[in-house]
C-alpha cells in the first residue's frame, strides 16, 4: 500500500503524476504513454477527443477503461465560461455521471494562458452543480486563494504556457500558492523534460500533470517513463528535506579530525 497517497476531494491516488491524452501518433501510442507513465488520473479534452460523442470513430475509452483510470474530461479550447460549462456538463453526461473535472477557460489563442475572471465565473457555477473542480489557473497566489474559497478541489497553476517545455519560470509565485493552499496544487502547463517535473515536486507540489512534454519528446513512450522516475523522486526529496543552502562550507563531506598535520620545518 503506498504510504504517501494523494488526496483529491474524498478520492485517493497512488500516483501523483497526471497525463493528457492529446497529440500523441494514435490511441496504441497514448495507452503505452499512459502505461508506462503510472498515471491513474487521464485528462480528456471533450471538445477534441471521442469517449462517445462520435459513433464510428476511435474512441479513447476503449483503450484506457473507466474501470481502471480516472478520467478526467476537460473543457480545453474555451474562451468563455458558459462554453467551458457545457462542455463539463456534457463531460458528466458522456461518463455516466462523473463530477471530477478540470476546467479551462482561455484567454488568448496564442499563449493560451487561462482568463482568470472568466474561469473564476466557471469554477462558481460548477460547483453550485455538484462538480469536482480541478482549475487550471494563472500562478497569482491571490487568484488561487479565491479558487479554494469557492470550493475547487484542487488548484493547478501554470509553469510557463501551455506545450511551452520552458519548465517552472516562477518558482516564487508556485511557493506563495503552495504556503496558502488547504487542497492539493498540481503544476499543470510549461513541463519540457524530467528534470522539470522532479523541480516541481520538490517544492512542495502534490502533483505534476503533463502531456505535450511526453507527446511530443522523440521517444514518447520512453519519456513517460522518466516523468514517472522523475515526480517520485522529486517527491521523495522534498519528503527527506534537502540541505540548507550556502555560499561557503565549513562542514566537509570528509572529516578533518584525526587528519596528520603536516610536519614544520626544524
Amino acid at each position: 500500500m503506498n504510504e504517501d497517497p494523494l488526496f483529491i476531494g474524498a478520492r485517493r491516488f497512488s500516483s501523483r503524476l497526471l497525463l493528457g491524452t492529446g497529440k500523441y501518433k494514435d490511441l496504441a501510442q497514448t495507452k503505452s504513454a499512459v502505461e508506462a507513465s503510472g498515471a491513474q488520473i487521464i485528462t480528456v479534452a471533450i471538445r477534441r477527443t471521442n469517449i462517445g460523442q462520435t459513433r464510428g470513430e476511435p474512441n479513447l475509452l476503449d483503450v484506457l477503461p473507466p474501470s481502471k483510470y480516472t478520467m478526467l474530461p476537460n473543457s480545453a479550447g474555451c474562451y468563455t465560461a458558459d462554453d467551458a460549462v457545457r462542455t463539463l456538463r456534457l463531460g458528466r453526461e458522456l461518463l455516466d455521471g462523473h463530477a471530477l473535472t478540470k476546467l479551462e477557460v482561455l484567454g488568448d489563442p496564442q499563449t493560451l494562458y487561462p482568463n482568470m475572471p472568466e474561469t473564476i465565473k466557471a469554477a462558481e457555477q460548477l460547483v453550485r452543480e455538484g462538480f469536482e473542480v480541478m482549475v487550471y489557473c494563472s500562478d497569482d497566489p491571490i487568484q488561487a486563494q479565491t479558487l479554494e474559497s469557492i470550493g475547487c478541489v484542487a488548484i493547478m497553476p501554470l509553469a510557463s504556457l501551455i506545450g511551452s517545455g520552458m519548465g517552472i519560470l516562477n518558482p516564487w509565485n508556485i511557493q506563495l500558492i503552495l504556503e496558502k493552499a488547504a487542497v492539493p496544487v498540481i503544476v499543470d502547463a510549461g513541463v519540457g523534460t524530467a528534470s522539470d517535473a522532479a523541480i516541481a515536486m520538490e517544492l512542495g507540489c502534490a502533483g505534476v500533470l503533463m502531456n505535450t512534454a511526453v507527446a511530443h519528446a522523440k521517444h514518447p513512450v520512453k519519456m513517460a517513463g522518466a516523468m514517472r522516475k522523475a515526480v517520485e523522486a522529486g517527491r521523495e526529496a522534498f519528503l527527506a528535506g534537502r540541505m540548507p543552502k550556502k555560499l561557503y562550507s565549513a562542514s566537509p563531506s570528509s572529516p578533518t579530525s584525526g587528519v596528520i598535520a603536516p610536519s614544520k620545518a626544524a
